[in-house]
């Protein structure tokens, strides 16, 4: 009996869903522009299982990008993604968004290293460095928040072949210079919904989540908000699940 699946994810500018049974991607859809995220994921998780020939209560699985990426995105995708397990009771499991568009360059080349960069503003981008295989993911550098410079500094000899992504683009000669080719966007690879449903039960790719209601995504950085409230106050912005209940 094949294992339904639905894979979303919401990091960056474009949103992608894709519905897969163990055998390959049934259906998928995807659109550009970060600020029609909240408005169009559920128009587009609705018409992925449409053309699949499923519903909710169907889904054995959801995949879901666990970022880091846009605070705002990501919360649209992961609040999509838990009321889709609430309905359906699917395991959860979460993949990095940086290694699926990692993965998603690797059939350019291979299994060599490849760099994954978002845009995260301030001269900085959320980075990872990986060698996708086909039975397994390693890691080289995990995601982190740094400037093109430090990435290649913590990737050491490791030297990417390729460099993907919107942040790999907006500091193009940086990137170019290190890994010796141009850069990547992020149009130009696989929807990353896709590439999900294959990478999630490869070794090295991705968690399992027990308690989804509470779970959060990495978001790389705090948001603009969190960050002025914590500066005001001189602590941490409690998290929702350390409140009283």
């Amino acid at each position: 009996m094949s294992t339904l699946m639905l894979a979303v994810d919401t990091a960056t500018d474009i949103a992608s869903v894709a519905v897969g049974d163990g055998s390959g991607v049934n259906a998928g859809a995807h659109q550009q522009g970060s600020r029609r995220h909240a408005a169009e994921i559920v128009r587009l998780i609705d018409f992925a299982l449409s053309r699949a020939g499923a519903q909710i209560a169907d889904l054995d699985g959801v995949v879901v990008g666990d970022g880091p990426g846009s605070f705002t995105g990501l919360r649209i995708g992961w609040a999509a993604a838990k009321g889709l397990v609430q309905e359906s009771g699917a395991d959860v499991i979460a993949v990095p968004s940086l290694m699926a568009a990692a993965a998603g360059a690797a059939e350019r080349v291979g299994s060599v290293p490849v760099a994954a960069c978002f845009d995260a503003l301030r001269g900085q981008v959320y980075g990872a460095l990986y060698v996708v295989h086909a039975d397994r993911v390693d890691t080289i550098v995990p995601p982190t928040l740094a400037t093109i410079a430090e990435l290649e500094a913590l990737a050491g000899a490791r030297r990417p072949a390729l460099a993907v992504g919107d942040g790999a683009v907006r500091f193009g000669a940086e990137v170019t210079k290190w890994t010796g080719v141009p850069p990547v966007p992020l149009d130009q690879l696989p929807p990353s919904a896709v590439v999900m449903l294959a990478l999630a039960g490869r070794p090295g790719a991705g968690r399992r989540i027990e308690d989804f209601g509470t779970a959060e995504p990495e978001y790389g950085r705090p948001a603009e908000a969190q960050a002025k409230w914590e500066a005001r106050h001189g602590r941490q912005l409690p998290r929702s699940t350390d409140a009283p209940r």
